[in-house]
């Protein structure tokens, strides 16, 4: 392929990304617009007119900030690409490292460092406008320093050495180098799932136990029914960032553990706590997050022998606005090529996305099913539609819309399944 096929076939497969997503933001708008001024009938007693209008509202402006950010996002790629942004970035830390691994981590961490900066304004808005005006942000200006503080410094803790190993493959290992790598990443993605819950996730939040007796015994009685050994049942202090409510397990083998937000706590009652407990061990108990893990490995295999190939395809680069490095040393240009490949890669895999989302709906379904065998779907069916509420999640989505992009059913279409099983 010439190099300028390859800048052809970029060029559309982008427009073709801006374009679907654009129509379906659209669609978005408009369908949840058009049902503002009315509760959806199955919802009509339970929420008022008021909270639906509020989730219509909030939902139209995450999906018009989701499309500005898109267009924002779409011109610093062709800028960072076409426009010659990482060949500018390129000869920055070539001139002051010269050839070798100092130049390409040198590459790798000045190109995070722009990226985050030109995605600072867009995070500020969003937490300080956009979740400000719906009353859902509680974070701090110092807070969100901290945060992205802390973010850094473990981006540079945990990812740099990756990074080195990966890089040192890409120069040593041979042809195969892709296969190593795939091997190492997702080992250490394995290793940060098990050492997250104890170690990560109290960087930044913290965490202690549950002291409703009453709440835990009803808790505990459950993961008995159900067969789910925990290392302890948690409660994490969410509010000080967002009024959103959860609960999720986490970790491997013997470091799981039940978490609640403090939110989802105040607001919901035990019965209904229990129910949605029971619908997240659904999706333990069903293996979904190992089939979610297993897949993943499996499709990032290919993805990686992909970059093997193209890693040494000059119009890669060239097509992509970069001239790599003509020195004896080739592997000076593997940190260009991953960073090409990341930002490239979502743009030609974008139209491939429904297929998650499909697999995700699935998911929900049978963890609502495994939750109505072990607890009652009225239960599950209030604590769903006080979180709707809560959470301000719109009841009208345009159906496109949901099934290309929703994980999870919609509202009306889960609420009624689980009516069904109750009646």
């Amino acid at each position: 392929m010439s190099s300028f096929a390859f800048s052809v076939l970029f060029v559309v497969f982008l427009a073709i990304t801006l374009i679907v997503r654009f129509w379906l933001g659209s669609r978005q708008i408009r369908h949840v617009l058009a049902h503002r001024n009315s509760v959806p009938a199955e919802f009509a007693e339970r929420i008022p007119l008021a909270a639906h209008q509020r989730a219509a509202d909030y939902t139209v402006a995450r999906t018009k900030f989701g499309m500005l950010s898109m267009l924002i996002n779409a011109a610093v790629l062709i800028g960072f690409t076409l426009l010659g942004g990482l060949q500018l970035l390129s000869n920055i830390i070539f001139n002051a490292a010269g050839p070798g691994m100092l130049y390409q981590m040198g590459l790798l961490v000045a190109f995070t460092a722009v990226s985050g900066l030109i995605d600072l304004p867009l995070d500020y808005y969003k937490q300080f406008v956009l979740e400000a005006r719906f009353g859902f942000n509680k974070m701090t200006i110092r807070l969100f320093i901290t945060d992205m503080l802390k973010n850094t410094g473990l981006g540079a803790v945990i990812g740099l050495p990756l990074v080195w190993v990966i890089l040192q493959l890409m120069a040593k290992s041979g042809d195969l180098w892709w296969f190593y790598a795939w091997l190492v990443v997702s080992s250490f993605q394995l290793f940060i799932l098990v050492i997250s819950p104890t170690v990560i996730a109290p960087i930044f939040n913290k965490f202690t136990p549950l002291t409703d007796d009453s709440l835990r015994e009803r808790i505990e009685g459950l993961l008995k029914r159900v067969g789910f050994a925990s290392k302890g049942l948690f409660v994490m202090d969410g509010s000080k960032r967002s009024a959103h409510g959860n609960a999720y397990f986490s970790g491997f083998g013997a470091s799981k553990r039940i978490v609640f937000f403090d939110t989802l706590l105040a607001r919901l009652a035990p019965h209904e706590i229990e129910a949605v407990l029971a619908h997240e061990l659904g999706h333990f108990k069903l293996k979904h997050i190992a089939k979610m893990i297993g897949m993943m490995f499996v499709i990032s295999l290919p993805f990686l022998a992909l970059l093997g190939y193209l890693k040494q395809q000059l119009w890669f680069f060239t097509g992509l606005g970069v001239n790599p490095l003509l020195l004896t040393d080739l592997s000076n240009n593997d940190a260009m090529a991953l960073i090409l490949f990341m930002l490239v890669l979502p743009i030609f895999t974008f139209l491939l996305s429904p297929l998650l989302s499909i697999s995700s709906r699935k998911h929900e379904f049978e963890a609502d099913a495994f939750a109505v065998r072990h607890t009652d779907a009225k239960d599950l069916v209030s604590a769903l539609v006080k979180l709707y509420e809560d959470n301000a999640a719109t009841l009208t989505p345009d159906p496109l819309h949901s099934a290309f992009y929703d994980s999870h059913p919609p509202a009306a279409i889960r609420i009624n399944r689980l009516l069904a099983a109750h009646g």
